[in-house]
């Protein structure tokens, strides 16, 4: 037997033009037997048996999501029963289950109060998190992407204030906070007003509360008007934006904050092909850049190209907890289908919300149907493709990536790109709206110019541009006033309220002992070494003499290059480890999961393929080794630093030392392979100047401290 794939007349998106409806073979008897897809019933179109193109099995679009939760219980289990456990062992702990959602747009929606009430007792709502993203909360008033980094912000408490915040919703201060990390404050903050108890009533909070949080806020001049400039604090600096110079943005391709104007992405993307290597360039050659791969995949002939969009994700925090882009893929992808247009069959789509209300709202409005017939079905409720947990791509779409040294691309509405991250074979990776990803996914390709080209053509033939299926902001503000509505966040979070999760997680049997049970055989909880020789008394700070340096980095150097968070590479120690314990390569998940293991994240130091260490002059998880004595990391010295870089450091109670005004590594001619004495004696200080010895020059470097604040980057 044979199927019709809907929309065959645009496979390639805008790639292509023409063509007929395309046939695949069912392989599987059973295939027919497979269950079907509520959303494929109400489709007007033919009922088709779905074949996974990633396992060649019969599946269909409504179990993605069940398959991936068994696998996550699977690979995870005993990350989950510690968890549990620490929810009977420690008192006032709540666990909100896996399969709820991610843990910073459940604390938007639900744990976040902005005022408690203890016995009588009222206080402003804090937040200590070890992530990045905790500062999402600070759009709430708890406690964007704009010319920010540029002004120079790290370590500063920032806060929007002026008309302009006004008509920005609670979630656009959200997402905007939540980038704080990458315009590299401390805090972004956005204090409450009458769009923050708005927001509260219609994720269904409690009248009481909102009543009460709203007196304290107004009582302790905690609530603003920020129409009344008479309200405004007095600041030490204040930065001018101008929200009609916003223009639509992706970023990309390696880090957040390289931002690219839409209208300027096939511009910009041709420079980074012929730009040297680094954040903004791959160094291909001009003779190359026009290179085509053909393949076959799923019986239809397909071609990848410099470009090609191969994983297109909506996912993440930062994007999924804001129902008007959200509803504005919706509507956009219900346009796109009526337009005749699909996405090409090889791309990897998919649609992770932060939590089950997005899936709530997008059913009830009408536009989660037209969603999956674009291949963003609903894979799970979590930090997917952002953090790297895309999976792996189809095998021949791989070989042609590999066979071409194509520069191919992965689009997310995520706020993690570095180079890595996403999937190894994605060498560009671009942050986008939910509204973008589809777009890209539809075109098939970044490299395109959407004011003058076709995002694809309808079976007729004809030109389809973007402006024609672009929603309006009416549009959207419509369906989200009508769909967007308290009594489904009530419905949604009543079950962690009454302690309930999902089946899997409810048969989970956690140890019921004070002291948690090690298992000495597990890769994924392990006992942290530091417990095993702590001391009462702290031991006094010493200096480091004739120390070798490890690596010798060059600019952007992140977290996810220090500690990746993406997939485990096989030929990496990491993997070396868990082969040791048994473990196959299908069971070694990601660095992410595993970092209840230190043994595991140790040998991850580094490990980033896209790390580029001047000792070896390309990328790769590599240094070469001088012989050092003492073995292990007691320093580092940079030019400047990233506040959660280098709090991320006193953490690890390693000293971050940083060059004075106007010198660096260059300019002192060091080459990284002398032998390096710091003098530092107990009592040390901020800002304290030490002495780096090397050889016989002595450099004069300025100590930096961290003032108490702890954070970790996802």
């Amino acid at each position: 037997p044979y199927r019709i794939v809907p929309n065959g007349p645009n496979p390639g998106g805008g790639a292509k033009r023409g063509g007929g409806a395309i046939r695949r073979q069912i392989t599987s008897a059973s295939a027919r037997d497979a269950r079907t897809c509520s959303a494929c019933l109400h489709s007007g179109l033919p009922l088709l048996d779905k074949i996974c193109p990633f396992h060649h099995l019969p599946t269909d679009c409504s179990d993605a999501m069940e398959k991936n939760q068994d696998l996550e219980f699977e690979r995870n289990q005993e990350r989950f029963l510690f968890l549990k456990w620490g929810a009977k062992a420690f008192k006032n702990m709540l666990i909100v289950p896996p399969g709820s959602g991610i843990v910073h747009q459940v604390n938007l929606e639900y744990l976040g109060r902005l005022v408690f009430n203890q016995d009588g007792i009222l206080y402003p709502d804090s937040l200590v998190g070890t992530d990045s993203h905790t500062t999402m909360i600070n759009g709430m008033g708890i406690v964007g992407w704009a010319h920010l980094r540029q002004i120079g912000v790290v370590g500063k408490f920032v806060e929007f204030f002026g008309p302009g915040v006004a008509v920005l919703s609670l979630a656009d201060r959200a997402t905007i906070a939540n980038m704080c990390p990458e315009y590299g404050a401390t805090v972004g903050y956005f204090p409450a007003d009458v769009t923050t108890i708005k927001y509260l009533k219609q994720t269904g909070r409690d009248d009481n509360m909102i009543e009460f949080i709203e007196a304290y806020l107004k009582a302790n001049a905690l609530f603003r008007d920020f129409t009344n400039a008479e309200q405004d604090p007095v600041f030490s600096e204040i930065v001018e934006l101008d929200l009609g110079t916003v223009v639509t943005c992706i970023s990309g391709p390696k880090r957040p904050h390289d931002k690219v104007p839409v209208s300027d992405m096939k511009k910009d993307f041709k420079q980074c092909l012929d730009n040297k290597v680094g954040f903004k360039g791959f160094n291909i050659p001009a003779d190359k850049q026009d290179k085509v791969v053909p393949f076959v995949f799923d019986e239809s002939e397909c071609t990848l190209a410099h470009g090609s969009v191969v994983i297109a994700a909506i996912t993440s925090c930062t994007n999924t907890s804001n129902p008007s882009v959200m509803l504005g893929a919706g509507i956009l992808a219900k346009k796109a289908v009526e337009a005749g247009l699909s996405v090409p069959s090889y791309v990897k789509t998919s649609l992770s919300p932060g939590s089950g209300v997005v899936t709530y709202y997008l059913q009830e409005s009408g536009v989660s149907s037209y969603l999956t017939k674009l291949g963003f079905d609903i894979v799970g409720y979590g930090c997917m493709t952002c953090i790297g947990n895309s999976g792996p791509l189809p095998e021949v779409v791989a070989d042609a990536i590999e066979k071409g040294d194509l520069v191919t691309c992965g689009v997310l509405s995520g706020n993690r790109n570095f180079e890595g991250r996403i999937h190894p074979l994605t060498r560009a990776n671009y942050l986008a709206s939910p509204l973008l990803v589809i777009a890209y996914a539809i075109a098939g390709t970044v490299s395109i110019d959407f004011e003058v080209e076709p995002i694809g053509v309808n079976s007729d033939g004809k030109d389809v541009f973007l402006r024609d299926i672009w929603p309006t902001r009416s549009e959207i503000h419509e369906v989200e006033r009508q769909f967007v509505i308290p009594s489904m966040f009530k419905e949604v979070y009543s079950k962690i309220e009454k302690g309930e999760g999902t089946p899997r997680w409810n048969t989970l049997n956690a140890p019921d002992s004070q002291l948690y049970p090690w298992d000495a055989k597990s890769t994924y909880i392990k006992s942290p070494p530091f417990f095993e020789t702590m001391t009462k008394e702290v031991s006094p700070v010493s200096g480091v003499s004739n120390a070798r340096v490890l690596l010798y980095l060059g600019d952007s150097v992140t977290t996810d290059h220090i500690s990746p968070a993406g997939s485990i590479s096989r030929t990496s120690p990491a993997a070396r480890y868990l082969a040791e314990r048994g473990l196959t390569a299908r069971e070694f998940n990601s660095y992410g999961s595993r970092r209840g293991n230190d043994a595991v994240m140790a040998r991850g130091t580094f490990a980033n393929i896209r790390l580029l260490n001047k000792f070896i002059g390309k990328a790769a998880p590599k240094t070469l080794h001088i012989p050092s004595g003492e073995q292990g990391i007691k320093a580092v010295i940079a030019e400047s630093y990233e506040r959660i870089h280098r709090s991320n450091l006193v953490g690890m109670g390693i000293i971050p030392l940083q060059f004075v005004e106007g010198q660096t590594a260059d300019s002192l001619g060091l080459t990284g392979k002398e032998l390096y004495s710091i003098d530092i004696s107990d009592g040390i200080k901020t800002k304290q100047l030490v002495d780096v010895k090397v050889c016989l020059i002595v450099i004069r470097t300025s100590l930096i401290l961290l003032n108490g604040y702890w954070d970790l980057q996802a």
